[in-house]
Parts: structure tokens; sequence; C-alpha cells
């Protein structure tokens, strides 16, 4: 009927990692008031900027500068704090499981599936048990925290075999993820060590990287890879390759090639996969269990929902005249990307245009190795030391949302170079109960 409005079109974003929020704060910016609302589903109220990961872990960082809360930058939509447990696109609904634990059900118009990756999980014996894997900032925290409690209790023992397997630190998984997970911890473990701990010695500390392909950092050039190995030796840590994990019961570690030893301590970085959610829904998916979408980010028949990042099989237009069937790798640098680009694809779907195909030359990889010490394999450039650690920083300080966050990150370096890192453990808020506990028994 002429003159009556017609109600605002129903946006549904499935995640707050890199595309969810930038999607949701693309569109924030561009809408038009009364043109659609926009509800972003998250089971955390943040986004994690995992890249800096490994300095929160370290002690460069502080955690919390690390995550950007979502209500505080999508102050025009509506978060809401709840895991999607169920996707039917035929009846253009989703279920969700809210922070309180009662399950509801969301409708929309318009579906952007951004539900990233989780932590792949072999059937190793004791993985379950004994691992932590290295994805979240709660991660992040408790393996600091560990850790550095390990070195306590190291430091206190009286036997020695209890002290060697204290001592001992297992990472499992050779990506960017666990090279810059065991760097940034064995730094700060050895600087803990030398300044705090005269009981222990450096040579105490045993890591081990366990890599079941035959090289590490696969994304970058294979020389950059094999210096990135010498580099850790030279520090004392163990590099095994072309080996895998074959049992992690009750921290007892057997590798493929026969090697045994005792740990209290196992880091699982090995892989990732697209969100288990999407292999019950109605949506096409690819071999890997990512939905497959069109280069411009629509799903493959189905116009009206929207895939990018980790859980989406986008087409690579920079590399399909070599490989047709080539798709954007799973990294920060084509989610923000896609998610930039996704947010106007949408304005323009909703007021009648056409979307426009994601194309994005990768741009290279960086990666930490610790304190000053980095690789970058970028603009066709290989940089090594202490130039590949500053453009490491530099990289992604331009690339963290928000410049709150940017200007925290920066005092949280210059404070640490003023001051040093710091390496104190508190243990105790893995089990704030236990001492409570201890207490209503006396």
């Amino acid at each position: 009927m002429a003159g009556v409005k017609s109600e605002p079109t129903r946006i549904l974003v499935l995640g707050g990692g890199y595309v969810g929020l930038y999607t949701a704060y693309g569109l924030q910016k561009m809408l038009r008031a009364n043109e659609a609302s926009v509800t972003v589903v998250d089971p955390q109220p943040h986004m994690t900027y995992a890249p800096f990961l490994p300095e929160a872990a370290a002690g460069a960082i502080e955690p919390r500068h690390v995550v950007v809360p979502l209500r505080r930058v999508l102050k025009r939509c509506h978060v809401l704090t709840a895991r999607v447990t169920k996707i039917e696109h035929e009846r253009k609904a989703v279920t969700v499981e809210a922070a309180d634990g009662h399950v509801e059900q969301l409708n929309y118009d318009v579906l952007v599936v951004a539900l990233g990756a989780v932590a792949r999980i072999l059937p190793i014996p004791g993985l379950v048990e004994e691992g932590i894997a290295f994805k979240t900032i709660g991660e992040a925290i408790y393996l600091r925290n560990h850790v550095m409690t390990k070195l306590d209790e190291a430091a206190s023992t009286l036997d020695p075999e209890q002290r060697k397997r204290l001592l001992t630190f297992t990472v499992v998984g050779g990506g960017f993820a666990g090279i810059e997970a065991l760097a940034e911890l064995e730094d700060m473990t050895r600087f803990a060590v030398e300044n705090y701990y005269p009981n222990l010695k450096v040579e105490d500390i045993r890591w081990v990287l366990v890599e079941a392909a035959g090289r590490i950092l696969p994304e970058v050039r294979e020389t950059l890879g094999v210096y990135t190995v010498e580099q850790l030796e030279k520090r004392g840590i163990e590099v095994y390759l072309s080996t895998a994990a074959k049992s992690f019961e009750n921290g007892h570690v057997v590798l493929s090639d026969g090697t045994e030893f005792d740990t209290d301590t196992i880091i699982w970085t090995a892989g990732v996969k697209a969100n288990p959610v999407l292999a019950g829904s109605d949506l096409p998916l690819d071999k890997r269990g990512r939905v497959e979408a069109t280069a411009a980010m629509q799903v493959v028949g189905h116009p009206d929902v929207w895939a990018a990042g980790d859980n989406a099989a986008v087409p690579d237009l920079s590399r399909t005249e070599q490989d047709p069937t080539a798709t954007c790798p799973p990294n920060a640098q084509h989610a923000v990307r896609q998610a930039r680009l996704l947010a106007k694809n949408i304005i323009k779907v909703i007021r009648g245009g056409k979307p426009k195909d994601y194309y994005h030359k990768n741009l290279g990889a960086v990666a930490s190795l610790g304190l000053h010490k980095g690789v970058a394999d970028a603009l066709n450039l290989k940089i090594k030391g202490f130039p590949a650690w500053l453009f490491h920083r530099a990289y992604h300080l331009k690339a963290m949302p928000t410049w709150n966050r940017k200007i925290r990150i920066l005092f949280d370096w210059m404070l640490g170079g003023l001051f040093r890192r710091e390496v104190i453990s508190l243990g105790q808020i893995n089990n704030p109960r236990e001492e409570f506990d201890r207490l209503s028994k006396s």
C-alpha cells in the first residue's frame, strides 16, 4: 500500500571475530536510519586479535588490550552473548543458547556467517586431558600463569626428576600460532630464570617443538622456515620435524620416532577446522566443512546469505589462473579485508545494487620469534632478525581495531622497554576457590 513504510531489513551476523566485528562496524557506519537492524551473536562479548596472543601470554602486552569489547565499538548494533547451535536457512532461522543457558530462535532477512575456525582435535590418547589450545585470550592468560607456576614449583621441589618434568614444555604445531607462542614463552622463561630464580639454570629449561610436516611456517618461503629452525635450535629449543605425536597420556609424551619424555605442559596448535555448527546446517559446504561462497562472498545458491573468513571458501582471484580451485587462506589479513568489502556489498544489495568481487593479493607474512627477533616474507622481501620484529609489530599495530587499543598496546610496549616485562605468576586465577575451600575445612 502506498505510503506504508516497510520494516527495516533484519541483518544477523553470526560471530564477533575479525569478520563479524568489521562487517557490523562497517554496516553501522553506512546504514541509513531505520534502513536495517544489525544483530551480532558471539559466545564472548569481545573480539580477540589473535596475532597478539603470544605477546599477551609472555607479558609484553596487557591481555585486556588485545581484545575489543563488542558493545563499546558496535553502539548501533544489538550484541547478543550466545552460542549458535543450529542454522536453518530454509526457515531463515538460527537457534542460539544464551549466556544464561536459555535457548531462543532468531529470524533474519540477511545472514552473515562469520563463525570462524576452532582447534582441530586429533584422536591422540591423552590430548583432551593434558593439552591446552592457544586460540583465545583465556587460554593465553592460563598458559602464562601455568608456565610461571611451573617455574615456581620447580624452584621449590627437592626431587630432580620432578623438576625435570616441571621444566619441560611441549608445543605441537609449527604454524604461526605454535612458533610465536613457543618463541615468546621461551623468551619469558629464560628472562625469568636468569633474573629471579637463582637455584634454577637456563639449561634446566627444556622447550620442545613437534611438527608432523617436514618444515615449519608454511606461509613463508622455505628458506625462512629453515632460518627459523636454526634460530630456535641456537636457543636450545628441540625441534622435531616430520614427527607425529602418538600419545600424551598422564603427561608422558610418545613421538613417532620413538622419543619419549614427561611434561606438565602440552600446548596444542596443530591446525584448525571450520566451526562444526556448519556441518548441521543446510548451507552448501566444501570438503573442509567451509561454506561455499562466490568471489563476492555470497553463499552459492543463496544470495541473501554471506560468508567470509576462516569458515568460508571464498575464491582467491589472485591465484585462480594457476589453480581454478584456489580459495583464500584462513588468515587475519584476508578476514579483515573481506569484512570491509562485505559490509559495502551488503549495503549495495539492500539498495538494489550489484556486489563487488573480492580480490586481494597476499602481501606476505610476518612472525615474531620473541623479543627483538622475527622473520618476514612480505612485498617480495626476505627480512630477518630485528627489522622483521619491528615490521611485525608495526603491521599488527596498524591492523589492530580501534585507536583505543592501538594506543594502549603502544604504551604497553613503551613501559616494557623501560621497566622490562612482568614475570609474576598469578596461578591462583586458575583455581580461585582453592584457598576458600581449604579454609572451610580447617
